[in-house]
Order: structure tokens, then C-alpha cells, then sequence
């Protein structure tokens, strides 16, 4: 545990110098959904840093509600913490988070791979919330507690903020994404929580972006296609950028 903006924060610190990925987990989940599953194939190369969250995994909750604004800046605050530059995999929230660092504080972040992100929250596919009384409910509240040093009572409380994040942020316009000055892969399952028109939409106005739509996938794209998601990943974190097509078309007119 470190603290982070006055909050004890539960981190996976890399254990030595060299090229850094940190990967930022998704909503009501925690570090060790992407730590078992990117992890094994990217810690070879890279140096993996990771950290919950307020209010997940391991780390407390606090009174205050969730806002992605809160999230990017206790991210750049485990920048701050970790003094190097990295590579950035977020997924889904953690991909609007990366999304919210990379704007406010380019200089520490080298690339960005955002998966199942969404820049706007009017871009979601309609999605059924759980009831409190449900099955799926007491499911998910069993697996919160299991980590969260809360418990198992403060799980409606989670949940509630969460579902009130999700429905009311982000608010970004592309006339924003316009601004991010890093590389960055969007890349999302092709039965993902977003819209297609809304995840392309986000790849052709980010500068330079680079596309990945990965089929036969949903929202769970990194535990359902494990392999081929991260040969792709591999793949943008290495290639020169910006990078050279035969017959550019869309990202010729974006990198101007």
C-alpha cells in the first residue's frame, strides 16, 4: 500500500528500470483482472506497474463519488510516484482514464492502447443494470469483497456510484481528442459495450490513431481473445510511429 491524493492505494510496483507498461483495470473491477490476463504474455518485455483504484480491488473507498477526472488524476499522481515515462493499457474505464492522462499530461505517457473506451458516455449501447436483490448482484458483491477491505456491506455503495459514473460521464467532444499528442491503438471486441460508429469515430479524430477490431469479442475482449489481442498490442507498442501506409487515406488527412 502507498498513498495516494490521501488515499492508502493498493500498487504493483515494477521491480526494476526499463520500459514500463501500466495497466489500468475497468470499472467495479480491479488490477488482477489484467494482470492474469495481459501480464504473463507482456512482463518478459516490460516492467508492469498497476494499481486499484478508490473504491476497488484492494484499495478503500472513500465518501466521495466517482468522477473520471478524480480517477486520471490519482493516475498521474502513481505516475508522479513511479518517476519514468510509460506505456498506457487501459481497459474500459481505465481506457477513458488513460484517455483523461494522456490529454492533461502528455510528457508522461509514451503510447496508449485504450480498450472498449468510450469518450462520451451517450456512446454506449444500451446495457440492463443489475437488481440489488439479483442473483448477478450477490455474484459480483461476493467477488468485490473478497478483495476490498470494506466488505461485503459496501458493495450497493460501489455499485450505485459506479452505475452514476457510467450513465453520467465521460463528456468528452472530439474537438478534445483532437488534442492527444501520443500514439494511440483503440481497440474493442466487435459486440463491444460502445457503438462501432462511436469507437471509430474516436480512432479517426485522435491523431494518427491506430484501429483494432477484434472479432468474435465483447467487452471481456481481453479474456476471450487472450492471444491475439496481445500479438496486436506487441505489435503498436514496437512499430515506428507515425506509421507508414502504401495508400494512406484516413490517417494521412489526420496527421495533416
Amino acid at each position: 500500500m502507498i498513498e495516494l491524493k490521501g488515499q492508502p492505494t493498493w500498487v504493483h510496483l515494477p521491480k526494476r528500470k526499463g520500459e514500463t507498461v501500466l495497466l489500468l483495470h475497468g470499472g467495479m473491477s480491479s488490477s488482477a483482472s489484467l494482470l492474469n490476463s495481459l501480464g504473463p504474455h507482456l512482463k518478459k518485455k516490460y516492467r508492469l506497474a498497476a494499481f486499484d483504484r478508490r473504491g476497488h480491488g484492494k484499495s478503500p473507498d472513500s465518501n466521495q463519488p466517482f468522477h473520471y477526472a478524480a480517477m486520471a488524476d490519482e493516475t498521474i499522481a502513481f505516475l508522479e510516484y513511479l518517476d519514468r515515462k510509460v506505456h498506457l493499457i487501459g481497459h474500459s474505464d481505465g481506457g477513458i482514464v488513460a484517455l483523461l492522462v494522456v490529454l492533461k499530461r502528455p510528457d508522461l505517457v509514451d503510447r496508449v492502447v485504450l480498450v472498449g473506451a468510450n469518450f462520451h458516455h451517450r456512446g454506449l449501447l444500451p446495457v440492463a443494470t443489475m437488481r440489488e436483490d439479483s442473483p448477478e448482484f450477490a455474484e459480483w458483491a461476493a467477488k468485490y469483497a473478497e478483495l476490498s477491505p470494506d466488505g461485503i456491506e459496501h458493495a450497493p455503495v460501489v455499485y450505485r456510484k459506479s452505475i452514476r459514473l457510467f450513465t453520467h460521464e465521460p463528456r468528452l467532444h472530439r474537438e478534445e481528442l483532437r488534442n492527444v499528442s501520443r500514439p494511440v491503438l483503440v481497440m474493442a471486441g466487435d459486440d463491444d459495450v460502445a457503438t462501432l460508429s462511436h469507437t471509430c469515430a474516436m480512432y479517426e479524430t485522435i491523431p494518427g490513431a491506430q484501429l483494432a477490431i477484434v472479432p468474435g469479442a465483447s467487452h471481456a475482449v481481453l479474456k476471450e481473445q487472450t492471444d491475439l489481442c496481445v500479438t496486436i498490442i506487441k505489435d503498436f507498442l514496437t512499430r515506428p510511429w507515425p506509421t507508414e501506409t502504401r495508400a494512406p487515406m484516413r490517417r494521412a488527412q489526420s496527421l495533416g
